[in-house]
Protein backbone atom coordinates (compact mmCIF):
# COMPACT_ATOMS: atom_id res chain seq x y z
CA UNK A 1 0.00 0.00 0.00
CA UNK A 2 1.33 3.41 -0.99
CA UNK A 3 1.53 6.46 1.27
CA UNK A 4 -0.03 9.71 0.08
CA UNK A 5 0.82 13.35 0.67
CA UNK A 6 -0.27 16.72 -0.72
CA UNK A 7 2.07 19.65 -1.28
CA UNK A 8 1.01 22.69 0.78
CA UNK A 9 2.73 24.85 -1.84
CA UNK A 10 -0.57 24.50 -3.72
CA UNK A 11 -2.52 25.98 -0.81
CA UNK A 12 -1.02 29.39 -1.43
CA UNK A 13 -1.51 31.88 1.41
CA UNK A 14 -3.41 29.45 3.62
CA UNK A 15 -2.83 28.83 7.32
CA UNK A 16 -1.08 25.57 8.19
CA UNK A 17 -4.10 24.54 10.29
CA UNK A 18 -6.45 24.62 7.31
CA UNK A 19 -4.00 22.78 5.05
CA UNK A 20 -3.27 19.99 7.53
CA UNK A 21 -6.92 19.54 8.41
CA UNK A 22 -7.86 19.31 4.73
CA UNK A 23 -5.29 16.59 4.07
CA UNK A 24 -6.56 14.63 7.05
CA UNK A 25 -10.17 15.07 5.96
CA UNK A 26 -9.51 13.50 2.56
CA UNK A 27 -7.52 10.55 3.87
CA UNK A 28 -3.92 11.59 3.30
CA UNK A 29 -1.11 10.13 5.35
CA UNK A 30 0.98 13.28 5.29
CA UNK A 31 1.47 16.81 4.04
CA UNK A 32 4.46 18.29 2.23
CA UNK A 33 5.33 21.71 3.63
CA UNK A 34 6.84 24.64 1.78
CA UNK A 35 10.56 25.25 2.22
CA UNK A 36 10.10 28.63 3.87
CA UNK A 37 10.56 27.84 7.59
CA UNK A 38 9.60 31.35 8.69
CA UNK A 39 6.06 30.69 7.42
CA UNK A 40 5.50 28.14 10.17
CA UNK A 41 5.33 27.86 13.94
CA UNK A 42 7.10 24.59 14.71
CA UNK A 43 5.19 23.96 17.94
CA UNK A 44 1.89 24.57 16.15
CA UNK A 45 2.77 22.30 13.23
CA UNK A 46 3.75 19.46 15.54
CA UNK A 47 0.52 19.81 17.52
CA UNK A 48 -1.63 20.00 14.37
CA UNK A 49 0.01 16.87 12.99
CA UNK A 50 -0.62 15.00 16.23
CA UNK A 51 -4.22 16.19 16.44
CA UNK A 52 -4.94 15.14 12.85
CA UNK A 53 -2.82 11.98 12.74
CA UNK A 54 -0.83 13.47 9.86
CA UNK A 55 2.92 13.35 9.25
CA UNK A 56 5.10 15.79 7.34
CA UNK A 57 6.29 13.73 4.38
CA UNK A 58 8.80 16.19 3.02
CA UNK A 59 9.82 19.80 2.59
CA UNK A 60 9.43 21.39 -0.85
CA UNK A 61 12.49 23.62 -1.00
CA UNK A 62 12.24 26.81 -3.04
CA UNK A 63 15.36 27.46 -5.12
CA UNK A 64 15.07 31.03 -6.35
CA UNK A 65 17.91 33.08 -7.85
CA UNK A 66 19.28 33.81 -4.37
CA UNK A 67 19.55 30.07 -3.56
CA UNK A 68 21.88 28.76 -6.22
CA UNK A 69 24.43 26.16 -5.13
CA UNK A 70 26.05 26.36 -8.58
CA UNK A 71 26.45 30.14 -8.74
CA UNK A 72 29.88 31.44 -9.85
CA UNK A 73 30.02 33.77 -6.83
CA UNK A 74 31.24 31.86 -3.73
CA UNK A 75 29.18 34.16 -1.49
CA UNK A 76 26.02 33.22 -3.38
CA UNK A 77 26.88 29.52 -3.08
CA UNK A 78 27.39 29.91 0.66
CA UNK A 79 24.07 31.74 0.94
CA UNK A 80 22.36 28.86 -0.86
CA UNK A 81 24.03 26.32 1.44
CA UNK A 82 22.82 28.24 4.50
CA UNK A 83 19.31 27.99 3.05
CA UNK A 84 19.65 24.20 2.72
CA UNK A 85 20.81 23.99 6.34
CA UNK A 86 17.91 26.14 7.50
CA UNK A 87 15.40 23.87 5.75
CA UNK A 88 17.11 20.77 7.18
CA UNK A 89 16.84 22.24 10.68
CA UNK A 90 13.16 22.92 10.08
CA UNK A 91 12.60 19.38 8.82
CA UNK A 92 14.31 17.87 11.85
CA UNK A 93 12.21 19.99 14.21
CA UNK A 94 8.96 18.56 12.81
CA UNK A 95 10.10 14.93 12.50
CA UNK A 96 10.36 15.14 8.71
CA UNK A 97 13.10 13.09 7.06
CA UNK A 98 13.00 14.25 3.42
CA UNK A 99 14.08 17.58 1.95
CA UNK A 100 13.89 18.26 -1.78
CA UNK A 101 17.15 19.64 -3.16
CA UNK A 102 18.46 20.98 -6.43
CA UNK A 103 22.01 21.99 -7.37
CA UNK A 104 20.94 25.22 -9.02
CA UNK A 105 18.15 27.79 -9.11
CA UNK A 106 14.76 27.22 -10.68
CA UNK A 107 14.19 29.08 -13.96
CA UNK A 108 17.95 29.53 -14.50
CA UNK A 109 18.03 28.06 -18.00
CA UNK A 110 21.62 28.84 -18.95
CA UNK A 111 24.79 28.67 -16.82
CA UNK A 112 26.52 31.86 -15.75
CA UNK A 113 29.93 30.17 -15.96
CA UNK A 114 31.23 27.11 -17.84
CA UNK A 115 28.83 24.20 -17.30
CA UNK A 116 31.58 21.96 -15.92
CA UNK A 117 32.35 24.50 -13.20
CA UNK A 118 28.72 24.99 -12.26
CA UNK A 119 28.15 21.25 -12.16
CA UNK A 120 31.14 20.86 -9.84
CA UNK A 121 29.92 23.64 -7.53
CA UNK A 122 26.44 22.15 -7.51
CA UNK A 123 27.77 18.74 -6.52
CA UNK A 124 29.93 20.29 -3.79
CA UNK A 125 26.89 22.14 -2.42
CA UNK A 126 24.76 18.99 -2.37
CA UNK A 127 27.54 17.10 -0.57
CA UNK A 128 27.89 19.80 2.09
CA UNK A 129 24.14 19.96 2.51
CA UNK A 130 23.89 16.18 2.76
CA UNK A 131 26.66 16.01 5.34
CA UNK A 132 24.79 18.53 7.47
CA UNK A 133 21.47 16.72 6.91
CA UNK A 134 22.93 13.34 7.87
CA UNK A 135 23.75 14.63 11.34
CA UNK A 136 20.08 15.56 11.76
CA UNK A 137 18.75 12.27 10.40
CA UNK A 138 17.41 13.99 7.27
CA UNK A 139 17.66 12.82 3.63
CA UNK A 140 17.91 14.92 0.49
CA UNK A 141 16.42 14.06 -2.89
CA UNK A 142 17.54 15.58 -6.20
CA UNK A 143 14.56 16.87 -8.13
CA UNK A 144 14.68 17.03 -11.93
CA UNK A 145 12.93 20.00 -13.56
CA UNK A 146 12.02 20.26 -17.23
CA UNK A 147 14.20 21.94 -19.85
CA UNK A 148 12.26 25.23 -19.58
CA UNK A 149 13.11 25.56 -15.88
CA UNK A 150 16.72 24.39 -15.66
CA UNK A 151 19.74 23.51 -17.76
CA UNK A 152 21.21 21.00 -15.30
CA UNK A 153 18.94 18.10 -14.22
CA UNK A 154 16.10 17.41 -16.66
CA UNK A 155 15.87 13.61 -16.56
CA UNK A 156 16.18 11.03 -13.81
CA UNK A 157 19.20 9.44 -15.48
CA UNK A 158 21.05 12.74 -15.05
CA UNK A 159 20.22 12.81 -11.35
CA UNK A 160 21.42 9.21 -11.08
CA UNK A 161 24.71 10.28 -12.67
CA UNK A 162 25.02 13.12 -10.16
CA UNK A 163 24.46 10.65 -7.32
CA UNK A 164 27.64 8.87 -8.41
CA UNK A 165 29.56 12.11 -7.86
CA UNK A 166 27.80 13.03 -4.62
CA UNK A 167 28.41 9.61 -3.05
CA UNK A 168 26.21 10.23 -0.01
CA UNK A 169 23.92 7.52 1.35
CA UNK A 170 21.29 10.04 2.43
CA UNK A 171 20.81 11.50 -1.06
CA UNK A 172 18.34 9.99 -3.51
CA UNK A 173 16.53 10.89 -6.72
CA UNK A 174 13.14 12.53 -7.04
CA UNK A 175 10.77 12.43 -9.98
CA UNK A 176 7.96 14.85 -10.82
CA UNK A 177 5.44 13.62 -13.37
CA UNK A 178 4.75 17.10 -14.72
CA UNK A 179 8.42 17.56 -15.59
CA UNK A 180 8.88 13.92 -16.62
CA UNK A 181 5.98 14.23 -19.07
CA UNK A 182 8.05 16.82 -20.93
CA UNK A 183 11.54 15.30 -20.86
CA UNK A 184 11.34 11.54 -20.23
CA UNK A 185 10.86 9.26 -23.23
CA UNK A 186 9.32 6.55 -21.03
CA UNK A 187 8.15 7.54 -17.54
CA UNK A 188 7.64 4.02 -16.12
CA UNK A 189 11.03 2.89 -17.41
CA UNK A 190 12.75 5.94 -15.94
CA UNK A 191 11.25 4.99 -12.59
CA UNK A 192 12.40 1.39 -12.92
CA UNK A 193 15.90 2.49 -13.89
CA UNK A 194 16.19 4.40 -10.61
CA UNK A 195 15.02 1.49 -8.48
CA UNK A 196 15.64 2.04 -4.79
CA UNK A 197 17.38 5.36 -5.48
CA UNK A 198 13.98 6.92 -6.22
CA UNK A 199 13.12 8.22 -2.76
CA UNK A 200 10.43 10.82 -3.50
CA UNK A 201 7.96 11.61 -6.27
CA UNK A 202 5.50 14.35 -7.20
CA UNK A 203 2.30 13.40 -8.99
CA UNK A 204 0.33 15.66 -11.32
CA UNK A 205 -1.36 15.17 -14.64
CA UNK A 206 0.15 16.39 -17.91
CA UNK A 207 -1.32 19.86 -17.39
CA UNK A 208 -0.33 19.90 -13.70
CA UNK A 209 -3.94 19.51 -12.64
CA UNK A 210 -5.29 16.59 -10.62
CA UNK A 211 -4.86 13.10 -12.08
CA UNK A 212 -7.67 12.40 -14.59
CA UNK A 213 -7.72 16.04 -15.75
CA UNK A 214 -4.95 15.62 -18.34
CA UNK A 215 -3.70 12.88 -20.65
CA UNK A 216 -1.25 10.90 -18.50
CA UNK A 217 -1.87 7.18 -18.07
CA UNK A 218 -1.18 6.59 -14.38
CA UNK A 219 -1.66 2.81 -14.34
CA UNK A 220 1.77 1.92 -15.80
CA UNK A 221 3.39 4.57 -13.59
CA UNK A 222 1.83 3.04 -10.48
CA UNK A 223 2.88 -0.42 -11.67
CA UNK A 224 6.48 0.79 -12.04
CA UNK A 225 6.44 2.14 -8.49
CA UNK A 226 5.09 -1.20 -7.30
CA UNK A 227 7.79 -3.05 -9.23
CA UNK A 228 10.62 -1.11 -7.55
CA UNK A 229 8.92 -1.51 -4.15
CA UNK A 230 8.79 2.24 -3.77
CA UNK A 231 8.89 3.20 -0.09
CA UNK A 232 8.42 6.96 -0.25
CA UNK A 233 5.31 9.11 -0.43
CA UNK A 234 3.26 9.80 -3.53
CA UNK A 235 2.93 13.56 -3.15
CA UNK A 236 0.58 15.61 -5.30
CA UNK A 237 2.04 18.91 -6.47
CA UNK A 238 -0.68 20.50 -8.57
CA UNK A 239 -0.67 24.07 -9.89
CA UNK A 240 -2.89 26.20 -12.15
CA UNK A 241 -1.91 26.47 -15.81
CA UNK A 242 0.00 29.57 -16.78
CA UNK A 243 3.42 31.15 -16.47
CA UNK A 244 2.58 32.56 -13.03
CA UNK A 245 0.53 29.93 -11.17
CA UNK A 246 1.05 31.60 -7.80
CA UNK A 247 -0.19 34.86 -9.26
CA UNK A 248 -3.38 33.02 -10.23
CA UNK A 249 -3.75 31.66 -6.71
CA UNK A 250 -2.95 35.03 -5.13
CA UNK A 251 -5.65 36.66 -7.25
CA UNK A 252 -8.20 34.16 -5.96
CA UNK A 253 -8.17 31.78 -8.92
CA UNK A 254 -7.55 28.05 -8.88
CA UNK A 255 -10.12 27.30 -6.17
CA UNK A 256 -10.42 23.74 -7.50
CA UNK A 257 -6.85 23.04 -6.37
CA UNK A 258 -7.95 23.13 -2.74
CA UNK A 259 -10.85 20.86 -1.73
CA UNK A 260 -11.88 19.56 -5.16
CA UNK A 261 -8.47 18.47 -6.42
CA UNK A 262 -7.23 17.34 -3.02
CA UNK A 263 -10.11 14.86 -2.92
CA UNK A 264 -10.00 13.92 -6.61
CA UNK A 265 -6.24 13.27 -6.70
CA UNK A 266 -6.14 10.67 -3.96
CA UNK A 267 -9.42 9.01 -5.00
CA UNK A 268 -8.28 8.59 -8.59
CA UNK A 269 -4.85 7.22 -7.77
CA UNK A 270 -6.09 4.95 -4.98
CA UNK A 271 -8.61 3.47 -7.42
CA UNK A 272 -5.73 2.61 -9.76
CA UNK A 273 -3.75 1.20 -6.84
CA UNK A 274 -6.60 -1.23 -6.16
CA UNK A 275 -6.22 -2.67 -9.66
CA UNK A 276 -2.52 -3.50 -9.35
Amino acid sequence: MFKYSYDALVYYGEKAKDSIERCARYGYDAIELCGEPEYYDVKEVNQLCRDNNIKVSSICSVYNEDRDLAHPDPAMREQALEYVKKVVDFAASIDCHMVIANPTACCKTVPLAPYEDEYKWGVEGIIKGAEYAAKAGVNLCLECWNRYETYMLNRLEQAMDMLKDVKMDNVGVMGDLFHMNIDEADIPQAIRDCGSKLTHIHFADSNRAAPSKGHLDFAPIMKALQDIKYQGYITFELLPAGADPFGTLKAGGGKEFFDEYTELAIKHIKAIEQTL
